[in-house]
């Protein structure tokens, strides 16, 4: 039986990859032979979650729970379980996945339950009594693994990690991004154009593959490379002044008032205009091309220059000409009519949603560098008001109670809303900065036919 309906969608997934594939189809669930954002988002998503909640000793913690659910898994299984427990019963895998990635970051950062650690030896910065200052011997090389521990307790330990974690939250926001619109590629490269059969469609990737990944590239992309140059060359540069002359005075080879004719990042001016440029570019070239060709085919089609596939019940008249052929392209299905105005508002709609998306969603990853900073701060404040606090007095009473009321802090505050927050906040990534990129999400699940589902009447 030919049918013009799209078909069902189906993904095999086992125990540890149902809590990731649950995660996306609570969003939307793929449309027919759409790429699946599950195969990404097992590694993106406990990773950015562990951006915000990056503790090794709050890792630990997480990874007990989550290994007490998969050991005794078998069990619970076969128990009844409230809402709450069974939510986290079948996310286990994402639990424990999140805890090792939390871990990872807290060595990164250097923080166990907001305490630096020496795990990588100890610190090469060393006083200078003649200078007042902090120098590293000549010949040394800096801490071999995550933040230097000097950095924790001096006054300039949170200019130094915001600074850090700001730019960090906009490289990673910018890849993930760009992993995205080159996600999208999968979908244009194998387009289905019927239960069976599948088209390269080559206008919109040059009309909207293409001039995304420029404009993207070119705007925030070249943004993500000064970072990235900065850390690595030591330079001076301003890079809000870069970014702000990249706009506003193209051209312009000025870096900053401490930056020299001989820093890695000056004179860049003729670089930053061309990439503006082409970014200006970009914009027409999303807006414009693709609705006009997509007349054209359909004039052509009108005036029997070319002819559509006819397949199944189309050939009896009621859609052979819908305007959208064997290289259409152009989002609309069987049978319906090709209306140019539509088209266009359609396209316009999407260009400027990518336009202003582009500018909102990198900021949005901002909240990497938040959340981070929010836990540990808060870890810090639990840690010194309440316990160092109680051990300061000195007697055996006040550490119990100063341990009590710390760990109770630790567990509600951090191990439970923290955790809950940083959770939401990577789902939001994912679902809105991320999978808007390439991911429509209003496909329908395959359900097999079972007797068990049928009612009479």
């Amino acid at each position: 039986v030919y049918t013009n309906e799209d078909p069902p969608t189906y993904f095999e997934t086992n125990k540890v990859i149902s809590g990731f594939q649950g995660v996306v189809d609570a969003y939307g669930v793929a449309r027919y032979r759409e790429m699946n954002p599950t195969v990404f988002t097992i590694v993106t998503f406990p990773f950015l979650f562990a951006i915000m909640f990056g503790d090794v000793g709050h890792g630990i913690l997480m990874m007990m729970f989550a290994l007490f659910l998969v050991l005794r898994e078998k069990k619970m299984a076969k128990q009844r379980m409230n809402d709450m427990v069974e939510m986290a019963f079948g996310g286990r895998y994402l639990i424990l996945l999140m805890s090792v990635f939390s871990i990872y970051t807290g060595f990164l950062y250097n923080e166990m339950f907001s305490i630096p650690m020496t795990v990588f030896g100890d610190t090469k910065w060393h006083w200078n009594n003649a200078t007042e200052t902090y120098q590293m011997a000549p010949g040394a090389s800096p801490y071999a693994f995550g933040v230097d521990p000097i950095w924790h307790g001096t006054k300039t330990e949170l200019t130094f990690l915001n600074s850090m974690k700001m730019k960090m939250s906009i490289v990673l926001g910018i890849c993930q991004m760009l992993l995205g619109i080159g996600v999208s590629l999968w979908n244009f490269l194998e387009k289905p154009t019927g239960p069976q059969s599948v088209e390269r469609d080559m206008l919109s990737i040059t009309c909207e593959f293409i001039p995304r990944f420029l404009f993207l590239t070119c705007t925030f992309g070249y943004l993500a490379m000064l970072i990235v140059i900065k850390w690595f060359s030591a330079s001076k540069a301003d890079l809000y002044l870069l970014m702000i002359n990249m706009f506003l005075a193209p051209g312009t080879s000025d870096c900053g008032k401490d930056c020299e004719k001989s820093d890695p990042l000056y004179g860049l001016g003729g670089l930053a205009g061309f990439l503006v440029f082409v970014a200006f570019c970009c914009v027409p070239w999303m807006l414009f091309p693709k609705p006009l060709i997509l007349k054209k085919r359909h004039e052509k089609k009108l005036s029997g220059q070319e002819y559509g596939i006819l397949s199944g019940d189309e050939e009896d008249g009621s859609g052979g000409l819908d305007g959208h052929g064997a290289g259409g392209g152009g989002g609309h299905g069987h049978g319906e009519e090709f209306d140019f105005g539509e088209e266009m508002v359609h396209q316009m709609i999407h260009t400027i949603e990518f336009v202003l998306g582009a500018v909102s969603n990198t900021a949005s990853y901002l909240r990497l560098w938040a959340l981070s900073l929010a836990h540990s701060q808060l870890s810090a404040v639990f840690y010194e008001k309440c316990f160092v606090a109680a051990l300061e007095i000195g007697s055996w009473w006040a550490i119990v109670i100063g341990f009590y009321i710390w760990a109770l802090a630790t567990f509600g505050v951090l191990m439970i809303m923290e955790s809950l927050s940083a959770f939401l906040h990577a789902l939001r990534l994912h679902w809105v900065e991320y999978q808007n990129k390439f991911y429509q999400g209003d496909g329908y699940e395959f359900v097999p036919f079972t007797f068990k589902t049928i009612t009479m009447d």
